[in-house]
Formats: C-alpha cells, structure tokens, sequence
C-alpha cells in the first residue's frame, strides 16, 4: 500500500486506456485493489471498448462500489460523450450537439480533456472509465504504466456548479436587457421585442427545468459517495480512517452546496 504526508484529496474523472480487453480487465481490478487498500476511493466505474467502426460499448467493470447505476451520473454523461463524434475536435465542436454542453458540464471535465480521451481511444482500444478520489497520483500511475495503460485524469471539484451559475446568470442578464429595451422602444418595435421576449422565457424555464434536475442528481450521487466512505471509515483503523474521514468531510461539503443549489433554484427559478 501506499503512503504519503496528507494532501488535498480531489475528486476526478480518470481514463486509462488500454490495447485490449483483458488489460483493461485487470486494470480494473488493480484499481478496485486501491480501493479496497484506501490509496484512493471509487465511487463509479465502467470499462469501455471502441468498435472497428467506432462504436462504443459499455460494460460493467469489477467491484462493488457505491453507485452501481451510470444512468443520471456524472459518469454516465461522461460516457455519453466519449461515444458521441470523434475525429472534428470535439471541444471545437461543442455547439452543434444539442445536450452536449449541459453534459460537458455535468460530467465535470472540459473540451480538452475530452478531445485527448477521444483521439487516445481509437478503433480497437479499450478503457477503464472511473470517478474517484484520490490523494496523490502515484499509486493509480505506478499500477497503471506496470499494465501498459495510458492515463489521463482531470478534477471535478466545483466545475460544473460554476458553469451552470455562470450560464443561468448571463441568460438573466440577456432577458433583463430584452424587456429594458422594450420598456424603452417604439410600439411598432415592442410586439416584435415581446415575441422574443417570451421564446427567450421559454428556452431560459426549459434550461433552469434541466439545471435542477441535474443538481437533484449531483445531489442523490453526493449521498451515495458520503455513505459508503463514512461506512468504509467507521470500520478502518491508522492512516487509512483518518483519510476517509477527511474524504467524507469533504464529501458533505459538496452534498451541502448541492442541496443549497436545488433550493435556491426551487425558490428562485420562475418568471420574472
């Protein structure tokens, strides 16, 4: 097992990228071995393979981990979007999928990171998929480099909440200078300002309907990653209690901005 002076514990997307199925197998099984040892915590995994004509599939990957459905997660969206388009730069490309910026956000990872996992994983490659958290990179790289695989990982922490604030905010903004100009304008120029008005109404109700959505299910995923790292620390001893247990204070931080998020937006999401 490994060991090392406490830092900050990040939750992350990794991707290791392997040549066949039976290495990402065992890759799979020497991830869910860190686990178990507590060089690092996994909340969701899947292995994927890419087709010879692109196609992904998705399968289940070997342990027991606390969110055993992908389907509402951050991982599944992640999944979703590395068997979306490859080969056109993907981030480049965000605006022509409808969906895929709200998933980009959900996921937690950006455009780059996205665009590296895709032209990694070509034609006949397969991966581990996985959401964790992890103290230092040692341990996961070391074990993965020993199985030939190639890692990429990025942070989640507080990306996607920025951005949905970021975007909810900018779209108020635009509505308010919408009915300012109107307030202002001509009458023959109000009717076609208020038509627009009210599609831009309508496209902001539908956006903020899917934020809370997504925030009740950042929120549901939040609760099943803090019980089963409090359940893991309540039962472990030495260097690997007090690690869950910083793991899991950091985890109730995060389930607390999420329900503060879904209540504000429930409060504050109607017309104006």
């Amino acid at each position: 097992m490994f060991r090392i002076t406490r830092s900050a514990v990040v939750e992350k997307m990794l991707v290791v990228i392997f040549d066949d199925e039976k290495k990402a197998y065992e890759g799979s099984r020497a991830l869910y071995q860190l686990d178990m040892d507590g060089s690092i915590s996994i909340h969701a995994a899947s292995v994927i393979s890419k087709n010879t004509d692109g196609k992904l599939i998705t399968k289940e990957a070997e342990g027991d981990f606390p969110i055993r459905t992908l389907g509402g997660t951050a991982l599944g969206s992640l999944l979703g979007l590395l068997g979306g388009p490859v080969g056109v730069g993907i981030g480049a490309a965000a605006g022509a999928f409808t969906g895929f910026v709200s998933d980009l956000y959900f996921a937690g990872v950006d455009g780059e990171f996205l665009d590296d996992v895709s032209k990694a994983l070509k034609p006949g490659k397969c991966a581990v998929v996985v959401d964790l958290n992890e103290e230092w990179v040692t341990p996961v790289d070391a074990r993965m480099e020993a199985l030939g695989g190639t890692v990429y990982r990025t942070a989640r922490s507080g990306v996607q909440h920025e951005q949905m604030a970021r975007e909810e905010a900018s779209m108020r903004a635009e509505l308010a200078a919408l009915k300012a100009e109107q307030a202002k304008g001509q009458a023959d120029r109000k009717k076609s300002l208020q038509s627009k008005i009210e599609k831009f109404e309508a496209k902001l109700q539908a956006k903020l309907q899917r934020r809370q959505q997504q925030r009740e299910e950042l929120k549901k995923e939040t609760d099943s990653k803090l019980q089963a790292v409090q359940q893991r620390a309540a039962k472990a001893q030495g260097d690997a209690k007090v690690t869950l247990e910083a793991r899991a204070a950091e985890l109730r931080q995060e389930f607390e901005l999420t329900k503060a998020q879904s209540a504000a937006v429930g409060t504050g999401g109607g017309h104006h």
